[in-house]
């Protein structure tokens, strides 16, 4: 017959800290590139924005389509600005 010693129920306690210490490191990586992700497109789109809103004045725009704001989410300002010297180029 098993018996349930008074140490028992903070033994199971401790296991199940520990998982779920486990499995909430484990969903902090794919969080932390999401949030880095949803940043670099804010980042991105707004400025594209200000590049076509303000940049006719000095002849720059870049279109908006689905592989400028793919650029722009994906890799950001940098990204933005490999844009602007690409139309420079083409």
């Amino acid at each position: 017959m098993i018996t349930m010693t008074t140490a028992t129920p903070y033994i199971v306690l401790v296991f199940a800290a520990i998982a779920v210490i486990v499995v909430a490191k484990l969903l902090a990586w794919p969080f932390k590139k999401l949030i880095k992700l949803a940043l670099n497109l804010v980042g991105g789109v707004v400025l594209v924005w200000l590049v076509n809103t303000f940049g006719h004045i000095v002849g720059i725009t870049i279109p908006f389509n689905i592989f400028t704001a793919l650029i722009a989410g994906i890799l950001g300002i940098p990204g933005v600005v490999l844009l602007i010297l690409i139309g420079f180029f083409i």
